[in-house]
C-alpha cells in the first residue's frame, strides 16, 4: 500500500483544534482541563478507542487492560488516544437477543466517530454481534479503522474432558434431560466450561466473525486466533494502536478495503472454517454498508467449491486454543490460498496474500488439507422451495447425516412460548421422524430473530436415545449449536411468509444436497390458508421497538435498518 501521508492540517481533528478562534480555544482548553498539554494533541492524529467493555459482558472482561495497551501503542506512534465507551452487547445476558440491538450499536459507532474529532479508530470487540456492529458503524462513518479482536477463552475442562463453550452445554443438557447426568455433574460442568476472559472457544459466531474480519482485511495478520489471555494478545493490542496511527496519516478507510473481492474472501473463510450460520446475515449487512451487493446465492456458490478444513467444534473435534497452536487463521488461509483473492489490501499495509505467505500448519488434524477435509463442501448450504421462497440456511456438518434427505410430518408451534409449554408433552406423540416447526421467531415476529432455532428435542425421545431431528424456523441458531436445524426462513411467518401457513400433520421434504425445502401442500390449499391468515398485533408500539419493527429488513437482506443501509453520504458536522 503506497503511503499518502497527509499534512497535519489535513487531519480531520484539525477542524476542532487548529484554528485560532473562540470555538477551538474551547476545544483545546477542555483537553487541558483533563490534564493534557498542547504537545500531547497538537498536530497529531486523534485515535478513538471504542471500548465495548462492561461488567455485564463476560467476553470482554480483559478489555480494560487492552485499552491501556492500545493507548501505549498510539502514544508510541505519535498519536493522541481517546478511549470512548460504546454499547456493550453481551450475548449471554441481553434479551430478547443481542441481535435486536446490533443495529443500535452500529448507529452509535457511526455517530460517535462522526461527531467527535477523530482521525482513526480502534474497534474493540469479539462477543458475537459486537463484531459486525462495530464494522458496520465504522464503514458507514468511513474513518480509518482497525479491528481488535477479543480472542477466544481458554478451553474448558470437566473430569479430564475438554469442553467447548456452547457446544458441550447443549450436548450435556440433552444428556441431563435424558436422565444420564446427575445434578452434581451438571454443576461441575458449570464451573469448568468457561475458565477465562474471551469469547466462545468453539467455532461459534464470535470466532467466525473475528476470522471473517481478518479475511476482510480489517485486522492485523494472525490476530484473530490469539487466545484472550495470552501475552501475545496484549502485545497485539499495542500493535493495533501503533498501526492505526499510520492508517490515520494515510487516510486508509474501511470502504477502500471492503471490496467485492474482500467479501468473497470472507465467505471462503467462513466456509473453510465451518463457521456460524449467523455469518451470512452479518456479512450481507456489512456488505450493504460498504456498497457491495451480496446475495444468498453467492454464499451457496462458494459453499459448493470450498471444503471445511477446520476440525473445530461443533463441526469437528477441537477448540480455538488448539487452532491457534496448530497455526491459526494464517495457516488456514494459506491452505485455501487457491480460493482467495490474494491481491486484496489490508490494514497491515500489505495484501492478504503477503500476510499469509509462508504460514505453516503445525497440527494437520486440526487444520486439514482439502484432501482430508471435515466436509467436501462448505459449512453452510442455502436452501429454497415453496416453504422458503427467499431462502433459508442449514449447517450440514453439524447435523446427523441420516436427516440431510428427509420427509417428515410437521409438528407446529405458533411461537417460542407455545414450544416451551408443549414440546415435552408426551400426548403429542412425536417421533424422531417428525419435523418440529417454530413460527413467529424472525426479525419482526420474535422480535429480533433470536437464537431459538436449535429447537429442543422432547425429553421422552432423548430418553430413547434420539439426539437429532429436523427442526425448521425463521429464527437463528447459536454458532456453537449443532443439529439438523433449518434457519432464517424467509420471508418470515410474522409477515405472512409460507412458514405461517404450515399446519400440524403437513408433510415437509428436506433435501440438503438438492438445496430444497418443500412443503408438500398444493398451491390451491396454500392460497386458501393465505386468504385466512391474519397478522398479529405488534408487540412493541413505541421507542426503539417501533423503530426496529418499521425499519428492519429480512434475513436475506442482512436484518439491517433500511435507513442505515441506503441513502446519500452524511455530511461532516459543522463546527461553529
Amino acid at each position: 500500500m503506497a503511503s499518502k501521508k497527509r499534512d497535519p492540517s489535513q487531519l480531520r481533528s484539525a477542524r476542532w483544534f487548529a484554528p485560532d478562534d473562540q470555538r477551538s480555544f474551547g476545544h483545546r482548553s477542555r483537553l487541558k482541563q483533563m490534564g493534557y498539554d498542547t504537545e500531547d494533541f497538537q498536530a497529531k492524529p486523534v485515535i478513538a478507542i471504542l471500548n465495548t467493555w462492561s461488567e455485564v459482558n463476560n467476553c470482554h472482561t480483559h478489555f480494560r487492560d487492552r485499552a491501556e495497551e492500545v493507548k501505549r501503542g498510539v502514544w508510541q506512534a505519535g498519536g493522541f488516544p481517546m478511549e470512548i465507551p460504546v454499547m456493550s452487547m453481551s450475548e449471554s445476558f441481553m434479551k430478547p437477543t443481542s441481535m435486536y440491538y446490533r443495529n443500535l450499536l452500529a448507529l452509535e459507532v457511526e455517530e460517535t466517530l462522526r461527531c467527535y474529532p477523530v482521525d482513526g479508530a480502534v474497534l474493540m470487540g469479539g462477543c458475537d454481534k459486537t463484531v459486525p456492529a462495530l464494522i458496520m458503524g465504522a464503514t458507514s462513518a468511513n474513518i480509518p479503522s482497525i479491528f481488535l479482536p477479543a480472542g477466544p477463552m481458554l478451553k474448558g475442562c470437566w473430569r479430564g474432558e475438554t469442553l467447548g463453550s456452547g457446544t458441550d452445554m447443549w450436548r450435556y443438557w440433552a444428556e441431563r434431560q435424558a436422565g444420564n447426568l446427575c445434578e452434581d455433574g451438571w454443576n461441575e460442568l458449570e464451573d469448568g466450561i468457561a475458565r477465562s476472559p474471551g469469547h466462545c472457544m468453539t467455532m461459534g459466531t464470535a470466532s467466525t466473525m473475528t476470522a471473517i474480519a481478518e479475511a476482510l482485511g480489517l485486522c492485523l495478520p494472525g490476530s484473530t486466533s490469539i487466545p484472550a489471555v495470552h501475552s501475545t494478545h496484549a502485545r497485539m493490542a499495542s500493535a493495533c494502536g501503533r498501526r492505526v496511527v499510520d492508517l490515520a496519516w494515510d487516510s486508509v478507510t474501511p470502504r477502500e478495503l471492503l471490496t467485492g473481492d474482500a467479501f468473497d474472501n470472507a465467505i471462503v473463510t467462513d466456509m473453510a472454517l465451518g463457521g456460524s450460520t449467523n455469518a451470512i446475515i452479518h456479512l450481507i449487512a456489512m456488505a450493504g454498508r460498504a456498497g457491495v451487493s451480496l446475495s444468498l446465492d453467492r454464499f451457496d456458490e462458494i459453499s459448493q467449491q470450498v471444503p471445511v478444513i477446520a476440525n473445530i467444534r461443533p463441526s469437528g473435534e477441537y477448540v480455538m486454543e488448539d487452532f491457534y497452536d496448530a497455526g491459526g487463521i494464517l495457516a488456514l488461509l494459506e491452505q485455501i490460498r487457491p480460493f482467495l483473492k490474494t491481491d486484496c489490501l489490508t490494514v497491515s499495509g500489505k495484501t492478504l496474500g503477503e500476510n499469509i505467505a509462508g504460514a505453516e500448519i503445525y497440527n494437520d488434524d486440526v487444520i486439514r488439507s482439502p484432501e482430508r477435509s471435515v466436509s467436501k463442501a462448505g459449512g453452510t448450504f442455502v436452501l429454497r422451495g415453496n416453504l422458503a421462497p427467499d431462502g433459508c440456511v442449514i449447517k450440514p456438518t453439524a447435523a446427523e447425516e441420516r436427516l440431510l434427505q428427509h420427509t417428515g410430518k410437521a409438528a407446529v408451534f405458533s411461537d417460542y412460548a407455545d414450544l416451551k409449554a408443549r414440546i415435552h408433552d408426551e400426548s403429542l406423540g412425536l417421533t424422531e421422524d417428525d419435523i418440529i416447526v417454530l413460527q413467529n421467531a424472525g426479525p419482526i415476529g420474535a422480535p429480533g430473530i433470536p437464537e431459538w432455532g436449535m429447537l429442543p428435542i422432547p425429553d421422552y425421545l432423548l430418553k430413547k436415545g434420539v439426539r437429532d431431528m429436523v427442526r425448521i424456523s425463521d429464527a437463528r441458531m447459536s454458532g456453537t449449536s449443532y443439529g439438523a436445524c433449518v434457519l432464517h426462513i424467509a420471508p418470515e411467518s410474522a409477515i405472512g411468509g409460507p412458514l405461517a401457513l404450515v399446519q400440524d400433520g403437513d408433510m415437509i421434504t428436506l433435501d440438503v444436497e438438492g438445496r430444497k425445502l418443500h412443503l408438500d401442500v398444493s398451491d390451491d390449499e396454500l392460497e386458501r390458508r393465505k386468504a385466512q391468515w391474519q397478522p398479529g398485533e405488534p408487540r412493541i408500539k413505541r421507542g426503539y421497538g417501533k423503530l426496529y419493527a418499521d425499519e428492519i429488513t429480512q434475513a436475506p437482506e442482512g436484518c439491517d435498518f433500511r435507513f442505515l443501509h441506503d441513502g446519500p453520504e452524511t455530511p461532516e458536522p459543522d463546527i461553529f
